[in-house]
């Protein structure tokens, strides 16, 4: 192996991935500073290269697709890894490009996805990838802390389900970037009613204007948290749970039906969740299937799909009371409602409205191996499934009944009441890949 910065292997080209920290010239190691005055070529976004050309080599400043005299350009100023691999393809006259990244090439960096693509023809390229301070790793320093024992996410260009994070580790750290995204976090932080979380706003670390802002959601702005930040949230309360298991008295009911907890046990246990799975739970009703899908994994995203304007509005309230980010309601009648929706991989049918047939041939539209799981408590929506299982719809059909009983006081004895008997009709997913 070549271990040097100034050395190579033969025959290939250096491809440097360097990470410079903060972007302040204070927070560049020695070595990213080594790799950026070695290289013939440096790429990165604006900011980046501002921060190290005063510390390159490589002559003047070209922006993008613009050349110097002798049609080498200095800089190419970009982000994008598939463009940044064009260039790189176009121009084999740099035998050492330099690609410079905010904080460390292994922490949420722009620097796997190049990677990745380089790393498919090895025998033209040798990457070499330098590490750098990474935001989380300075703001726990600030705050006389460890980032080791706490979870991380990254909300920079994402629609992250981050609440339910928060709400079940004692610290939370959370990469901000790109307009509004502190505001956002804050905001959702409110609504769901996390008065009690202290959060720490690490704006602009590293440099001159650097500001540290801590204190409950209620008592922080937008301002506070825009820009380069990072932040850091104390929850003296996490939820402790190992399962996403609820007993029912602990949903908000209403008049609305729902899925008993004994079905939704088999039922949850029969779609198999993966843990990036899209949940569609058709027929909502007040959310308990997808609270508890939701809560299978911080990663899994449900959409539950309910017509009725009480249901819904149950649905949302068990959103918020179980902290399940995971959710998006959506309102209206399957299979119209799932036009918009992006595919499933999971499907639970808890309320067909008499469409299951048409909801099934939608679903298997948007993704033929999905898995579905079907509750079926009378008898005619038994045998639509069948008649569903007959034509082909439904593959692999497996199909369970339960009939749970729960004892009730009665005087000085207990007895056992009996609950409908409810078909689980499971099918597809993995066996029809």
């Amino acid at each position: 192996m070549c271990e040097k910065i100034k050395e190579s292997c033969p025959g290939k080209r250096q491809i440097f991935m360097i990470g410079i920290g903060m972007g302040t010239a204070a927070s560049v190691t020695a070595e990213a500073l080594e790799a950026v005055r070695s290289c013939e070529c440096l790429i990165g976004a604006a900011r980046m290269l501002d921060a190290v050309r005063c510390l390159s080599d490589c002559g003047h400043a070209a922006d993008a697709g613009e050349d110097l005299p002798g049609g080498k350009p200095a800089e190419l100023c970009e982000y994008r890894a598939d463009r940044i691999m064009s260039f790189i393809e176009r121009h084999p006259e740099y035998m050492r490009v330099g690609v410079v990244l905010s904080g460390d090439t292994g922490f949420y960096s722009g620097a796997k996805k190049l990677t990745e693509l380089l790393g498919a023809e090895p025998d033209r390229y040798e990457i070499r990838l330098i590490p750098g301070l990474s935001s989380v790793a300075c703001l726990a320093a600030r705050m006389k802390t460890t980032w080791e024992d706490g979870a991380i996410l990254s909300l920079h260009g994402q629609d992250e389900n981050f609440i339910q994070t928060v709400d079940r580790n004692e610290k939370t750290f959370l990469l901000l970037g790109g307009s509004g995204t502190g505001a956002h976090m804050l905001e959702r932080l409110r609504e769901y009613g996390m008065d009690d979380v202290k959060v720490s706003l690490g704006c602009r670390l590293a440099y001159p204007d650097e500001r540290i802002t801590t204190g409950h959601p209620d008592e922080l702005s937008a301002g506070d948290a825009d820009g380069l930040c990072v932040a850091m949230i104390l929850n003296p309360h996490p939820d402790k749970t190992a399962g996403p298991h609820i007993c029912d008295g602990e949903f908000i009911r209403g008049n609305v039906p729902m899925t008993k907890e004994e079905v939704r046990a088999v039922s949850l246990a029969a779609l198999e969740l993966t843990k990036d799975a899209v949940v569609y739970d058709i027929g909502a009703g007040t959310g308990s299937v997808s609270v508890e899908a939701a809560r299978s994994g911080n990663r899994i995203r449900v959409y539950a799909v309910e017509k009725k304007p009480e249901a819904v509005e149950l649905l949302r309230q068990n959103r918020i009371k179980f902290r399940a980010d995971g959710i998006r309601i959506t309102v209206g009648t399957a299979p119209e409602a799932l036009s918009g929706l992006e595919p499933p991989t999971h499907v639970f049918v808890g309320g067909s409205s008499g469409n299951l047939r048409e909801i099934l041939l939608a679903v298997h539209e948007k993704n033929p191996s999905v898995r579905i799981v079907i509750n079926a408590v009378s008898l005619e929506t038994l045998t639509e499934a069948m008649n569903a299982a007959e034509e082909g719809i439904l593959e692999n059909v497996r199909i369970t009944q339960v009939a749970a009983a729960r004892s009730r006081k009665l005087g000085d004895y207990h007895m056992m009441t009996g609950q409908n008997p409810v078909y689980i009709i499971s099918a597809g997913g993995k066996e029809n890949v």
